[in-house]
């Protein structure tokens, strides 16, 4: 799929399977890497056509609690002070987020999410904090790093967003923005359905079903190559489209 420079769009209407069609895109910008103990701290939900258009779009700001690390501000550009004196109290973002997210699966959206584990294993973890009750089991969801590294596993380079934008001729002009973020792993996914469709072709059950085995063989594949190669007793994290809990 071809977009334009400047709106993102594609150049002429193509073909799509059927689950990329319509889709719901989501991401999140936090206070760090670790998903058992960071916070959220801008979030976006948006829908898309099957044209990578956006037709509705929401934004979240939150004070997360706890102070942004310095290296956290550096990638997205929120301060503490500014959480503290325009983000909404965490638990009420927290709660619209999960909320969304339920709408759009009720509505029978698939929901686009690059790098899965970390995005909804965060949430998770968030609306427990909260005393939220959280998304059970999350389906259907499309993440385009899993997609990309199973139907063109042999590229070399990195497997960013970025990478992936740039790769599939997808706008990315404000990378970690959460906006900008979710809305071009939307249509990287969209990208990637046009030029695997045979692949692609499936129910957006089936295409989730699929993620959970190929993200397993890729922590196989990451693991052995570890192991080899740095630490002998690496292990990688586990669980797709949400990490597998540590043991206590």
């Amino acid at each position: 799929m071809a977009f334009d420079g400047e709106s993102g769009h594609p150049e002429a209407p193509v073909y799509v399977p059927a689950w990329a069609s319509r889709l719901a895109v989501f991401d999140l910008e936090t206070t760090g890497i670790d998903v058992e103990t960071s916070r959220v701290v801008t979030a976006n939900i948006s829908l898309l056509d099957a044209a990578g258009r956006t037709v509705r779009r929401r934004d979240w700001l939150a004070d997360p609690g706890v102070e942004i690390p310095e290296q956290a501000t550096a990638v997205h550009g929120v301060t503490t002070e500014r959480a503290r004196a325009e983000g909404r109290p965490a638990a009420e973002v927290v709660g619209e987020i999960v909320d969304e997210l339920r709408r759009a699966f009720a509505d029978g959206y698939a929901l686009v999410v690059y790098n899965a584990p970390y995005d909804l294993t965060l949430l998770n973890r968030e609306s427990v904090r909260h005393g939220i009750a959280p998304l059970e089991s999350p389906s259907p969801v499309v993440d385009p790093l899993v997609i990309d590294k199973q139907v063109d596993r042999y590229r070399k380079g990195k497997r960013t967003l970025e990478a992936a934008a740039g790769n599939y001729g997808v706008s990315l002009t404000d990378a970690h923005d959460a906006g900008a973020d979710a809305i071009a792993a939307g249509r990287v996914a969209q990208a990637l359905a046009t030029k695997f469709p045979i692949e692609l072709d499936l129910t957006p059950r089936a295409l989730h079903e699929a993620q959970i085995g190929w993200h397993e063989a890729q922590c196989d594949s990451f693991e052995e190559y570890m192991r080899r190669t740095k630490d002998p007793a690496f292990t990688s994290r586990r669980g797709w489209p949400e990490a597998i809990p540590r043991p206590a």
